[in-house]
């Protein structure tokens, strides 16, 4: 691995705007900052146009940034194109082409880093038919081949957007098998968007919060969870010098979602969060400061 002092992907005040004249764009991301260390397995969680494709894509080199800075493994993102894979959400492929021919394309365009073997594991166990075109397959089985591609050339880096939501659960459970799998045996930093948090729970170790257009959370998964707790109280509780990232009162029983700074205070009844509790707060309390300063993040993380 090349990436400088440990990073896979970083981002410097990153904006990116849509549109332009003869009226003012549209941000999609704005004022963006992390660093994901390199060897994670990141899940980048938001609402629907929260900006998740768009920092993908960027991070792809497939579109750049208007104002800011984005790093891929050490370098800007086109020159560190050939040590990432990248599955975009809607898989384009070429539709006129076989499984084989779009196998030995993908060979042919990564010299020295193909790994054939890997791609026909993962062909062979969808039963893919080698002769079929890519136009008369389902949509799970072109995420499949997809998937081949992005894999069987060995990425430092493994980029994908909405990966498994064209999957039935039986192809979803294996297909992140295989992505741990590879995570594990070469080292793969994988980040992998999804609005849906169970899908990514449990395989995850890192996490982007993504919401309206900033990162709201960044970290380890396990360090965000033990900086955040869950308390109930009588209304009208201080719950100072916490920070109350969200919270709701029922008749005289105040609930809340706080990230902690010190000894909680007396009366109070805690629990743990959930990663799901955890996100949702976050995504329904816009107002609350984002945590984008954990000790995973290095003290600088938030895209």
């Amino acid at each position: 691995m090349t990436e400088t002092a440990g990073f896979a992907l970083e981002a410097a005040a990153v904006g990116k705007r849509f549109g332009g004249r003869p009226r003012p764009g549209r941000w999609a991301l704005r004022d963006c900052a992390f660093r994901l260390p390199a060897g994670r397995v990141c899940a980048v969680v938001g609402p629907n146009g929260a900006g998740k494709s768009t920092l993908l894509a960027l991070a792809a080199g497939l579109l750049t940034p208007t104002e800011g800075l984005v790093t891929v493994l050490g370098t800007d993102p086109a020159s560190a194109r050939p040590r990432v894979g990248y599955v975009a959400q809607d898989k384009p492929l070429y539709p006129q082409l076989t499984v084989a021919e779009t196998l030995r394309m993908g060979a042919d365009l990564n010299p020295g880093r193909w790994e054939a073997s890997v791609a026909e594991r993962i062909v062979a166990g969808g039963g893919l038919d080698r002769a079929s075109r890519v136009r008369s397959l389902s949509g799970g089985l072109r995420t499949r081949l997809a998937l081949a591609l992005a894999l069987a050339k060995r990425p430092e880096l493994l980029l994908l957007d909405e990966p498994m939501a064209d999957l039935d659960p039986l192809a979803r459970h294996e297909l992140m098998g295989v992505l741990m799998a590879q995570a594990a045996q070469y080292g793969t930093t994988i980040v992998m968007s999804s609005h849906v948090v169970a899908e990514l729970e449990g395989s995850c170790d890192h996490l982007l919060l993504v919401g309206e257009g900033r990162i709201r959370l960044a970290g380890d998964i396990d360090d965000l969870l033990e900086a955040h707790t869950r308390v109930s109280c009588l209304a009208g509780t201080s719950l100072d010098p916490h920070t109350v990232v969200e919270s709701r009162t029922t008749g005289r029983q105040l609930t809340a979602l706080i990230r902690t700074s010190g000894p909680l205070p007396e009366g109070l009844t805690a629990a743990a969060p959930s990663l799901e509790e955890l996100i949702l707060s976050y995504l329904r309390g816009p107002g609350a400061p984002d945590d984008t300063t954990t000790p995973a993040a290095h003290q600088k993380a938030a895209i």
